[in-house]
């Protein structure tokens, strides 16, 4: 172990790392994959499995205690299911970001291994309007997936990202479906990454979501107790079943209590998710080099809020410096 090898200029401490399996998905939603889609690279440049179980176990040598697997879409990644398996095998909390569409097929690995904490991304409850986000017509096959995951005792969070004149009219509908469930529905504001066309006056914000919701249950909502590494501030409306939260990146940023590094699919540690700066860590691992000074390297240059980077500007052309969401790993 290195000591204070996770702790970064503003002392926060870094114990939750978010590894990207790959960079391709089943859908085109987006705010995730530019419309011309992107440039994928060789195989050869991507983490292997040995490769990102190898990384993994560093870190939690180093204090990390979650790993959440993200994408693209991760179920997607050949061999996906033995690299679950090996990062179930160490101490550590694992977690998933998955779109739902395989959820079915790996549902079994998920039992076996003890994987409970998922996240599902579903941004509509029309399936018209799903298709025009998605661009795939898997609608009806994520829904029955939620289904399958609460039917077996597992509680889903739901991931929302809310688009002005989009799907900001369907709040109170999503909120409605923890009435009888217990879904744990999270309304993220919409973020700005390569190619996706973000403008400021899309983001439909905090305020505006906490107001819509406000002014439909009135006193009926309860604050709910956030830990101190919470991303989200979550709520519950009484005598329902489930929650919400409302995840607010742009307007309301939530950095104070970070403790989240990211290694992207082909080998790039990323110290904020709105960072440009990213961190080789795939050449040294392959050269035989011992990767912790620029696991520390990385840490050591974190900004203290969102990479430095005003994101309540329309700066598209810095904030379009960053890559794709799909390409980083949510």
């Amino acid at each position: 172990m290195v000591s204070n090898s996770l702790i970064d200029p503003h002392g926060r401490k870094h114990n939750y790392l978010r590894i990207s399996l790959t960079d391709h998905c089943n859908l085109r939603c987006f705010y995730c994959m530019p419309e011309e889609g992107i440039e994928f690279q060789e195989k050869s440049s991507y983490l292997t499995r040995s490769e990102i179980f190898e990384v993994a176990k560093t870190f939690v040598q180093l204090g990390v205690n979650k790993i959440r697997i993200t994408g693209g879409e991760p179920l997607v990644r050949k061999r996906a299911d033995e690299i679950l398996r090996d990062l179930a095998s160490l101490p550590i909390e694992l977690a998933i970001t998955t779109n739902g569409i395989l959820l079915d097929r790996y549902l079994p690995l998920f039992k076996e291994i003890g994987l409970t904490n998922i996240n599902v991304s579903l941004d509509s409850l029309n399936e018209e309007k799903n298709l025009l986000i998605t661009k795939r017509d898997y609608y009806q096959k994520i829904r029955n997936n939620i289904s399958l995951l609460l039917d077996e005792g597992i509680t889903p969070k739901l991931n929302v990202v809310v688009m002005r004149d989009i799907n900001q009219d369907e709040i109170i509908d999503f909120i409605e479906l923890t009435k009888h469930s217990n879904l744990d529905v999270r309304f993220l504001e919409f973020m700005p990454f390569n190619g996706n066309k973000w403008k400021l006056e899309k983001c439909f914000s905090y305020q505006e979501i906490l107001t819509e919701i406000t002014n439909h249950y009135g006193d009926q909502i309860n604050k709910l107790e956030d830990s101190f590494n919470s991303t989200s501030k979550n709520y519950k409306v009484s005598n329902y079943q489930g929650s919400f939260g409302i995840i607010s990146s742009i307007t309301n940023p939530f950095c104070e209590g970070c403790n989240r590094i990211r290694l992207t699919a082909d080998g790039n540690l990323k110290n904020c998710l709105f960072s440009t700066e990213e961190f080789d860590i795939l050449t040294p691992l392959r050269e035989g080099s011992n990767i912790v000074p620029i696991i520390e390297d990385c840490l050591s240059n974190k900004k203290a809020v969102k990479a430095g980077i005003q994101t309540t500007d329309n700066n598209i052309e810095t904030l379009e410096q960053n890559r794709s969401m799909i390409s980083i790993g949510g």
